[in-house]
């Protein structure tokens, strides 16, 4: 079994409250609503889109508001309580980063029109993402649009590294080869931007957008 290299990590049920009192609404920085746009701009108005660990749920609201389905996917109990009772009219599931295809509530949804992973593929093992990107790929169709963010490698050679994260397990990536796994999955590349470290963030955070085949 592999040890953790930093074991104080509670995980976010234990640190849902928190969380929610550190991330009162849906932004951090001017760059996570421009490229949020960016993503909706892309949809078809209506489209259902999976917001892949939406934690507390304000983003998947901001969509909501705009006229999407949305449907808010989680692993933490506490905070999919978190947002059921912020936001009891919107709809909210269990589930990892897999593509939820058994759930019932998906399966009714129809076509999912886009995936939105902000900062949720950071916890899923190096090895296992390629099988969640094909999970996405086999239950979507073509033009389906995806939002990945997440904190970027840059300043080596590495895919891909482990990182120090308060509440979980976490990876950071190089953009470029995030893009790549993408594409062996069937999504291509459309654009991508790197926001630099500042006072409030270690590390570059990567805003990749992408386009199943």
């Amino acid at each position: 079994m592999t040890s953790e290299p930093w074991p104080r990590q509670p995980g976010y049920d234990a640190l849902a409250e928190l969380y929610d009192r550190t991330f009162p609404g849906p932004w951090q920085r001017p760059l996570d609503r421009h490229s949020v746009d960016a993503f909706a701009d892309a949809l078809p108005r209506g489209g259902t889109i999976l917001d892949l660990g939406c934690g507390t749920g304000h983003v998947t609201v901001e969509l909501a508001f705009r006229g999407f389905n949305t449907i808010g996917v989680d692993p933490s109990a506490r905070m999919l309580e978190i947002a059921r009772k912020r936001y009891p009219q919107r709809t909210w599931i269990t589930g990892d980063a897999h593509f939820p295809a058994a759930d019932p509530v998906v399966r009714a949804a129809g076509p999912v029109s886009g995936i939105l992973a902000r900062f949720s593929l950071i916890h899923v093992p190096p090895e296992q993402v390629p099988a969640v990107l094909q999970s996405w790929a086999a239950h979507t169709e073509p033009g389906c649009q995806v939002l990945l963010v997440f904190q970027g490698l840059l300043e080596s050679g590495q895919d891909v590294e482990e990182f120090p994260h308060a509440v979980a397990r976490a990876w950071r990536w190089n953009p470029s080869s995030l893009a790549q796994a993408l594409d062996e999955a069937g999504f291509a590349e459309t654009w991508r931007a790197i926001v630099c470290p500042d006072q409030g963030h270690e590390y570059p955070e990567c805003h990749l957008s992408a386009v199943r085949r």
